[in-house]
């Protein structure tokens, strides 16, 4: 069972409940099986009505969850004959952004995606998905390979934002974003990127400018982060779910605004709550995805990519 958001409250404590009858009812010979019952169609019937009604602040703690798949889980649980490649062959291999040459339901095709971590040795090690320049100088190496060998490309993009350090900004973080991102609108195989969390600003879109753009029902994507935008205008984090509402940062929005193509269901409650369910979602969009482009030419899907992007934010 996931653990709880702060919205969640009410659920939690009739789980907890539940919970503790099942306990007691192990203990001693009282059938209390109805009980159980009726509180547990209770706490479904809360799940389904809260998450109903999400606000984007609450779509962005659901994004931001601990618990739900990473990088490693979706290439554990889609990809066959994952190999791993490393380094930029300029200065160093960023263990945040990772890529490899896999096979996706019988096509050989090339994935890159952030990696969070699921703990705090792992977030460390993968500085929590964020991104140095030599993580987006081997994401376009990557994707060159993969134009080389006529290979879709798959991108999952799970990050609040590039790493702001020093030493990143000295290694010229901002040329490898515009590069990666230049990388993807040149590519002249098919493009598929997925938002599974949370898309966070030039170090999502590096890795976002495909063809086809989908997002999970619950992620987010967005310029910056609520808490990011609510500091520079009202000077305070507080205020970032009034922030999240004003950005549009949902899947829902974007998909009317025309920034996303499709919108992948997550199981009641999140990804969080039924892993195995959300990543076999994803996969089925994706393989919609790569199908739907079979058999364009590179100056199509080159073309198809560039107005795409041209035309978003045209009234």
């Amino acid at each position: 069972m996931a653990s709880f958001l702060d919205f969640e409250k009410p659920i939690a404590e009739l789980q907890s409940r539940i919970d503790e009858l099942r306990e007691t009812a192990s203990e001693g010979t009282v059938d209390i099986g109805a009980e159980v019952g009726r509180l547990q169609a209770k706490s479904d019937k809360l799940l389904r009505d809260t998450y109903s009604r999400l606000t984007p602040w609450q779509k962005a703690q659901v994004a931001r969850h601990g618990e739900r798949p990473h990088f490693k889980n979706y290439v554990a649980g889609l990809f066959e004959d994952f190999m791993l490649l490393a380094g930029d062959r300029a200065f160093g291999d960023d263990q945040a952004i990772l890529g490899g040459f896999a096979t996706f339901r019988g096509r050989r095709i090339l994935v890159i995606g952030h990696e969070r971590g699921d703990d705090t040795a792992s977030r460390l090690k993968h500085n929590f998905g964020m991104g140095k320049p030599e993580g987006y100088r081997k994401a376009i190496r990557l994707m060159q390979l993969a134009d080389r060998f006529g290979l879709p490309v798959v991108t999952l993009v799970d990050t609040n934002g590039a790493f702001p350090g020093i030493q990143a900004e000295e290694r010229g973080q901002a040329e490898a974003i515009a590069r990666s991102t230049e990388a993807c609108l040149a590519l002249g195989v098919p493009m598929v990127a997925a938002v599974v969390g949370e898309g966070g600003s030039g170090g999502a879109i590096a890795l976002a400018a495909g063809n086809i753009v989908m997002m999970f029902e619950h992620a987010i994507y967005a310029v910056i982060t609520p808490e990011g935008c609510a500091s520079i205008l009202w000077r305070t984090a507080d205020k970032a779910p009034e922030a999240a509402e004003a950005m549009k940062i949902t899947a829902q929005d974007l998909k009317g605004l025309g920034v996303i193509d499709t919108i992948v269901p997550e199981p009641l409650g999140g990804a969080q709550r039924d892993p195995a369910t959300a990543i076999a979602a994803l996969g089925d969009a994706i393989e919609a995805a790569l199908i739907k482009l079979d058999g364009k030419s590179p100056a199509e899907l080159r073309r198809s990519r560039r107005e795409k992007f041209l035309a978003m934010g045209r009234l």
